[in-house]
């Protein structure tokens, strides 16, 4: 790890606080050395960690929020590192700041004061009540007793959405340079009455969606590629619904640049009880097989395929 990266991964989530790691990057390689494959694994939302400032505004305790995590997602690529691939996963909550999202999508009703002109009110995750900072948590409960300063999301996002991002964007470029392009993998993962409402290529409910931006993040090829190698394995996989892929995916995924993105939502059903949020025996059989695809994504001959 970078002197910058130690230091970004430990900036304290506020001036009044002890240090949060906002992220965490494993290397496949020892620093100084390239990294072995192209490939960069990336978990934004499996972050747990719900900062004192941030409970203090809420109205919703940390276990209501906890439904908003990719709970487990970190785990499930977890041996990625050992097998070739780079990953970086965010360990600050998603309900306190979103890292697939623009760093200034901000709903302007949950601020007491005008935002700058910069801040992007108007987008569809913003009017949902899921822009960068949360407005709502599952079943559309708002998350706050009062409203938020514009100096308290900057905050976050200075110290935890622009760090994660300059990582992320420092190991895509690592790659580029030794392999000549970039491989990422963007995981989450995704509530089982969402899967259900979509089918899979084949029929039944989805266990894999697959969002590519309908084919402008990265080529055909690849996406084919990850698919084959989950149906092989037993998966049903569904290709951009219910999620073609949020802002990691738009923004990193330039085919035309060398840098191919595909985002990966995982059902939940497949690996723990969403009631309880207690994994389940299909946790390891999971992750066994993510290594078994990951596996086969670094020995890809990506410079041939793609």
């Amino acid at each position: 790890m970078t002197a910058w990266e130690q230091i970004a991964s430990k900036t304290p989530a506020t001036a009044e606080h002890g240090f949060s790691p906002a992220f965490e990057v494993l290397r496949a390689a020892p620093e100084g050395l390239p990294p072995p494959t192209p490939l960069v694994f990336a978990s934004p939302h499996s972050g747990k960690l719900y900062p004192p400032e941030m409970m203090a505004a809420a109205r919703l305790e940390a276990r209501e929020l906890r439904g908003s995590e990719d709970a487990f997602v970190d785990d499930l690529i977890g041996g990625a590192p050992a097998l070739g691939a780079n990953v970086i996963r965010a360990r600050l909550a998603r309900a306190y700041v979103d890292c697939n999202r623009d760093a200034w999508e901000l709903d302007p009703a949950m601020f007491e004061d005008e935002l700058p002109d910069f801040a992007q009110g108007r987008t569809a995750r913003v009017a949902a009540g899921l822009g960068t900072i949360a407005r709502v948590a599952g079943e559309g409960r708002p998350i706050y007793a009062r409203k938020l300063t514009f100096i308290e999301a900057k905050l976050r996002i200075d110290t935890a959405h622009r760090p994660y991002h300059d990582a992320l964007d420092r190991l895509l470029a690592q790659a580029r340079n030794t392999h000549g392009l970039a491989v990422l993998v963007d995981w989450h993962s995704m509530p089982a009455a969402a899967a259900r409402g979509h089918r899979a290529r084949g029929g039944g409910p989805c266990d894999i969606v697959l969002g590519d931006r309908f084919g402008a993040a990265c080529s055909p090829k690849m996406t084919g590629l990850m698919e084959k190698a989950l149906e092989t394995l037993g998966y049903r996989v569904a290709r951009n619904a219910p999620y073609a892929g949020g802002y990691t995916t738009e923004h990193y995924g330039r085919p035309a640049r060398r840098t191919h993105a595909i985002q990966v939502e995982i059902n939940r059903a497949l690996y723990m009880n969403e009631t309880t949020r207690e994994p389940t025996e299909g946790l390891a059989r999971l992750k066994a097989d993510i290594e078994t695809v990951t596996r086969q994504l670094a020995a890809t001959d990506w410079a041939e395929l793609l």
